[in-house]
C-alpha cells in the first residue's frame, strides 16, 4: 500500500470503530436521548417505530338497524313554576346534599355491569353520556335484589343491575357509578333511539341511561298489575336522587321514564302503581320543573 495513503485508511478505520462503539453504547443505554428528535425519544424508540407496520385505517362503519316502531313516551310530569313549599324544599335539598357527599355504596359483581361503549357493533360513534332515567321496581325485597347483583352471572341473559335502589324506608343505595353501564333494560328503546353494542342481540337504552329501582311493598311480590304503592320517603329520596342526576347530566324532566315504556318485548310492567303526582310536587319544590 502506498505509504501516503496509510494515514487516510487508518483514520477511516478508527472512525468506523468509534461509530460502531457509539451505536453499541446507545443501544445499551436506552435512556440516552437524541436532541430534537420527537421530544427527546431514544434511538431505540426510533428504531422500534421503523420496525412497526403502518397503522391500518379503522374499518368502515355500517348503518345500525333502527329499533322497531313503539309507543312514543308522553311524560306525566308537567312544567311548573308556582310557589314552592319551603319546608318540603328544605328537606329535599338537604337529602340531595347528603346523596352528593356521603352516599351509601355497595359493590356488586363485575359480571352484572359493563363499560359504556364509544362505538356500536357496526363501527358508528355513540354518545354514552347519560341522558335518560329509567324507573324500575324490585318486585321482591331490596336485600334480595342486592344478593342477586352480588352473585356472578356468566351468562348474558342472567346479568342485571341498576345504578341505585331506594328502600321502603327511603334508604338510597348506590350500586354503580353513572360512568358505568347498568344492565337494567334488555330489548329497549326510547323515542326511536337505542344502541346495538352486541351484534348477537337487539339494541337497548343501557348505553345512555341511568337506572333506579324502588323497593316493592310486601303486598306486591307477585305478577299482578298493582300493589299498595311506594312510601312518601321513597318519593322524597327519588326526587333528591333525580335532582342530583339532572344537575350532573343533560337529563330533562320528560326524559324520566319507566321500564314499561322502554321495553320492546311488552313484558315489563314496572314500576307498578307509581304515583307521578307525588314525584311532580317534589321535583316542583326543588325547582326542577320550572
Amino acid at each position: 500500500m502506498n505509504r501516503h495513503c496509510q494515514p487516510l485508511v487508518l483514520a477511516a478505520v478508527a472512525a468506523g470503530v468509534l461509530g460502531l462503539g457509539g451505536l453499541g453504547w446507545l443501544a445499551r443505554d436506552g435512556t440516552t436521548r437524541l436532541a430534537g428528535a420527537g421530544g427527546g425519544r431514544s434511538l431505540l424508540d426510533l428504531l422500534e417505530e421503523v420496525r412497526q407496520p403502518p397503522r391500518q385505517p379503522d374499518p368502515p362503519s355500517r348503518p345500525a338497524p333502527p329499533p322497531p316502531p313503539h309507543q312514543r313516551w308522553q311524560s306525566p310530569l308537567r312544567s311548573s313554576c308556582r310557589p314552592v313549599d319551603a319546608e318540603r324544599r328544605s328537606r329535599l335539598v338537604a337529602l340531595a346534599g347528603q346523596l352528593r357527599t356521603s352516599p351509601e355504596r355497595i359493590r356488586i359483581d363485575p359480571t352484572n355491569y359493563g363499560e359504556r361503549h364509544q362505538r356500536d357493533a357496526f363501527g358508528n360513534r355513540l354518545d354514552p353520556t347519560p341522558r335518560l332515567v329509567v324507573l324500575h321496581e324490585t318486585v321482591y325485597s331490596m336485600q334480595s335484589a342486592i344478593n342477586t347483583f352480588r352473585t356472578p352471572h356468566p351468562r348474558d341473559e342472567d346479568q342485571v343491575s341498576y345504578h341505585a335502589m331506594i328502600g321502603l324506608d327511603g334508604r338510597v343505595v348506590k350500586l354503580l357509578d353513572p360512568s358505568k353501564r347498568a344492565f337494567g333494560a334488555g330489548n329497549s328503546a326510547f323515542r326511536g333511539e337505542w344502541a346495538v353494542t352486541n351484534p348477537r342481540v337487539s339494541g337497548s337504552v343501557n348505553n345512555f341511561a341511568l337506572h333506579v329501582s324502588l323497593e316493592t311493598p310486601a303486598d306486591g311480590e307477585h305478577a299482578g298489575p298493582v300493589h299498595s304503592g311506594y312510601t312518601a320517603r321513597q318519593y322524597d329520596a327519588l326526587a333528591a336522587l333525580l335532582a342530583v342526576w339532572m344537575e350532573s347530566f343533560p337529563i330533562l324532566p320528560d326524559q324520566i321514564t319507566t321500564h314499561r315504556a322502554v321495553d320492546l318485548w311488552g313484558e315489563r310492567a314496572d314500576p307498578r302503581s307509581f304515583d307521578w303526582q307525588a314525584l311532580q310536587v317534589r321535583l316542583e319544590a326543588m325547582g326542577k320543573l320550572c
